[in-house]
């Protein structure tokens, strides 16, 4: 019983890369188009992610250093006050409130507050250089978050739009390649009609 062989495998990786009659110098573009698409997809997309959270997390650092909090006391009840509508202190009322500045002049300003909160209570009040009230800036730990999702959502956004152009490049060059081939099989097909007993 003789022994069957293995058939041979003809696939080889990075053929593009090889010589062989076979190759085309349209092959050998679109191996570089394809490494250079990963490449820029990849580190493109971390480099943008990176910097876009960078600017994110910078923004934020200077809209604290431009503000500070200040201890306020309350000049009436808060009850007395008119409700908070929008955002996430729905709940709250706006009220007076007053505080001295670092010069020693006495401020005033509305800040919001709990509606149980009576008049003469502290509140923490975040002003600006001009001592107006203003809203409280992100936490270290929100800036963060925002920085972080803000690199999460650029990054693959980034390397989508990259790979998306590369795509359409390929697609372009499978046109060309096609048309090449369409070319070569009319100037070759009736020779190949003849070798084989077709007319010609």
């Amino acid at each position: 019983m003789t022994r069957m062989r293995r058939a041979p495998v003809t696939g080889r990786p990075f053929w593009r890369w090889r010589r062989n009659p076979l190759r085309r110098p349209s092959d050998v573009v679109e191996a570089w188009i394809v490494l250079a698409v990963w490449t820029v997809a990849l580190l493109g997309g971390l480099l943008a992610g990176a910097a876009a959270g960078a600017a994110v997390h910078r923004d934020f650092a200077e809209r604290r250093a431009a503000v500070h909090p200040v201890s306020a006391r309350l000049t009436e009840n808060a009850a007395a006050g008119s409700p908070v509508l929008t955002g996430y202190d729905v709940g709250k009322s706006w009220v007076t409130v007053r505080w001295t500045d670092a010069a020693g002049a006495t401020r005033t300003g509305l800040a919001k507050a709990l509606p149980t909160a009576r008049a003469g209570s502290r509140v923490q009040v975040w002003v600006n250089a001009a001592e107006r009230p203003v809203a409280a800036p992100p936490s270290r730990a929100e800036a963060a978050c925002e920085s972080l999702a803000t690199a999460v959502l650029v990054s693959p956004l980034v390397a989508t739009a990259v790979w998306g152009g590369g795509w359409l490049v390929r697609r372009r060059l499978m046109h060309r390649r096609l048309d090449e081939w369409d070319a070569e099989w009319r100037r070759i097909g009736p020779q190949w009609r003849n070798f084989s007993g077709g007319k010609g």
